[in-house]
């Protein structure tokens, strides 16, 4: 048997161990030589952000949520979006999906937000469940309601949408099969496998700590050519 000095040395080796792989995991990025476009995806729930300093530590685009649902716009949109165009970012506006209201209005919400600006990166629509929605429409329903979504906002951007699909959500509605659009896969620090096409953005962690922004951060890379219009 071990006694309680080794025992007590053998836990905190132990704690030590995982507080180091901590601390690697939140700083961690896809390697730049693999995925050289990388960036983040913010709202009002980030922590402060010197976006001059987050561009500096290596985010090269930068996607801003802009409105939740059918009801809510982000508090910090219009300053994230004119930040990002101060320093030179690529940036995007995103809608986050709710389940439980109608996706023609959510369109024509997005829509009264997010400007139009053929220079910005295409718009996104986020789908994941949510604590405050239990509401799971039909599969047949949900297509033709987003579809009916993503006809009113590529009217109003002037350019195709990218869908950022949750691995749940696309277990239960298949998604990348019935829409016919470049898609965002989530999966920390693991690169995602789902989808029946694969992804043109990767959410590679929700924890990365970066100069510039006060907690952690999205942290995102693209494909080669992720977003073109073709």
């Amino acid at each position: 048997m071990w006694g309680l000095g080794r025992l007590v040395l053998v836990l905190a080796a132990l704690a030590l161990a995982g507080v180091a792989g901590w601390r690697l995991a939140v700083r961690w990025t896809p390697a730049i030589e693999r995925y050289p476009l990388q960036g983040v995806d913010v709202a009002e729930t980030t922590g402060t952000i010197e976006w001059p300093v987050l561009k500096g530590a290596g985010a090269q685009f930068g996607y801003a949520v802009a409105t939740v649902g059918a009801t809510t716009r982000d508090r910090n949109f219009q300053a994230n979006w004119d930040a990002m165009a101060r320093v030179g970012m690529r940036r995007g506006a995103l809608h986050v999906f709710s389940f439980c209201q109608s996706p023609r209005v959510q369109g024509d919400v997005f829509n009264t937000v997010v400007p139009r600006d053929l220079k910005a990166l295409p718009a996104a629509i986020a789908f994941d469940y949510a604590d405050d929605c239990a509401e799971r429409p039909t599969r047949a329903a949900l297509v033709a309601g987003v579809r009916a979504m993503i006809e009113r906002i590529e009217a109003h951007m002037g350019r195709p949408v990218i869908l950022r699909i949750a691995s749940r959500v696309e277990k239960d509605y298949r998604l990348t099969e019935a829409i016919d659009r470049r898609w965002w896969a989530t999966g920390n620090l693991l690169k995602p496998s789902y989808g029946a096409r694969g992804w043109t953005i990767w959410r590679a962690s929700d924890m990365h700590v970066v100069d510039g922004v006060q907690g952690p951060v999205n942290w995102d890379v693209a494909v080669e050519g992720a977003f073109r219009d073709d």
